[in-house]
């Protein structure tokens, strides 16, 4: 669960499905079992197809940063775009960041839509290539109307003190970073999808019994139109306080057994129970000062400064160095990232086990995500530590049947499944 999404709409996941229990610290599989041989080599084959063009979109962006901000390439890029508005420093400071923005997202855009040919011979895309184009525009504007007055109150405390900018810079940043997971369910993800109380019926109720017995206050579960862009299967959690909400989408509904959801909720309510996105809010808010810290540090360094072509940090000139050391920090953090993810879905996963005790159902719902998001049930062990918020589907197997020993081993017939009163096996969800 990412508590400080970035301005995206929802989409397919990638090769690991968006829920699952299982950490660095499950038993590794010796097999994959559940998984037929042609449904891994599926998931294997569309993992191998896409992962040259995600690495290259990733490597490729990198590398227009570091040119732009190590080089005086960048520098001559914001000073031209100044040019075209005036000159004046309040312009050259929006101009070249929008066209900083603007650059990157165009280099993006063929990776982008190679991955989605991709994906769309698997099945996964029901959009439209004109729907695609929009949604890349919607973000793109999105993003300028974000960080333009961002970058305008950066390069304000700049001016204010090119050595100490970064102390108050900090602070804006955390504070940043906590309003936007509270704001972000209410002004960012209906941009892109439409959303409803899921209706009432007995789904509906079997899910608020489970919140209830498990002693979260839901705000409500709401039903995304995720079908509109793909067929893969995906719930999250999301916002603080009164922003907080489940979220399933529709695709979910429609495909998976009304146990398998109860069992996807179960995970959600394991997040709300462990407070998962405050404290990630409050570790992001942390991580974002002190990344805006170390940035000022760097910022200040005379070599870095001569080889971007900028005289301080209150220079616009300065602006594609801020934003080259931003990528570079970001993604030396990105493993470390990925690995606490990772333990967090672990800890929710755990919680569904021991909230419904359904280790088969549970089994059951792992299996369904897998094949419907065509997922590699078994990737190369260096992906999932570098990428990889999610575990492997056999990881998380693995790890509900390890959870269902230990448990029998302490008290016999306890990892037996409860009986199901709010849902019958076999009825359609509507």
């Amino acid at each position: 669960m990412d508590t400080t999404p970035g301005p995206q709409p929802a989409q397919d996941p990638g090769p690991v499905p968006d829920v699952g229990p299982d950490s660095d610290a499950a038993p590794t599989p010796d097999a994959t079992p559940g998984f037929t041989a042609a449904e891994r080599a599926r998931g294997r084959a569309l993992r191998r197809e896409q992962l040259p063009w995600v690495l290259g979109a990733r490597l490729a962006g990198l590398a227009l940063t570091v040119l732009l901000g190590f080089t005086p390439v960048g520098a001559a890029l914001v000073t031209a775009t100044g040019r075209w508005f005036g000159g004046s420093r309040t312009a050259t400071v929006l101009a070249g960041a929008a066209a900083l923005l603007v650059l990157g997202q165009a280099l993006q855009l063929p990776f982008g839509a190679r991955v989605r040919a991709v994906r769309t011979r698997y099945g996964l895309v029901t959009q439209g290539w004109a729907g695609w184009a929009l949604d890349a525009l919607r973000g793109l504007v999105l993003t300028l109307g974000l960080v333009l007055p961002l970058v305008l109150g950066l390069f304000a405390l700049t001016a204010w003190s090119p050595q100490r900018w970064w102390l108050p810079a900090s602070g804006a940043a955390a504070l940043l970073t906590a309003a936007l997971s509270f704001l972000y369910p209410l002004l960012v993800e209906p941009v892109f999808n439409r959303f409803a109380p899921m209706p009432p019926g007995e789904l509906r109720s079997a899910l608020l019994a489970l919140a209830e017995r498990d002693g979260v206050r839901v705000r409500d579960v709401l039903v995304a139109d995720a079908s509109r862009r793909t067929t893969a299967l995906n719930a999250y959690v999301s916002g603080l306080g009164a922003t907080r909400r489940i979220v399933a989408y529709d695709t979910l509904l429609t495909t998976a057994e009304p146990r398998e959801v109860e069992l996807v909720v179960a995970h959600e309510l394991g997040h709300v129970k462990h407070r998962d996105v405050p404290v990630g809010t409050a570790l992001g808010a942390v991580g974002a000062a002190v990344a805006v810290a170390v940035l000022g540090l760097l910022a200040a360094w005379r070599p870095l400064l001569d080889a971007a072509g900028a005289t301080d940090a209150a220079d616009p000139r300065a602006l594609p160095l801020l934003a080259a050391l931003g990528a570079l920090l970001g993604a030396l953090s990105g493993p470390a990232q990925c690995a606490v993810s990772r333990r967090i879905e672990a800890r929710a996963d755990r919680h569904a086990l021991e909230l419904t005790g359904d280790v088969e159902q549970f089994v059951a719902m792992q299996r369904r995500l897998a094949l419907a998001n065509v997922s590699d049930v078994d990737p190369p062990r260096v992906l999932e530590l570098l990428f990889a918020t999610h575990p492997s589907a056999t990881r998380r197997i693995a790890a509900a049947r390890a959870w269902q020993a230990a448990r029998s081993a302490q008290a016999p017939g306890a990892g037996r499944a409860p009986e199901r009163r709010a849902t019958r096996p076999g009825k359609s969800v509507v």
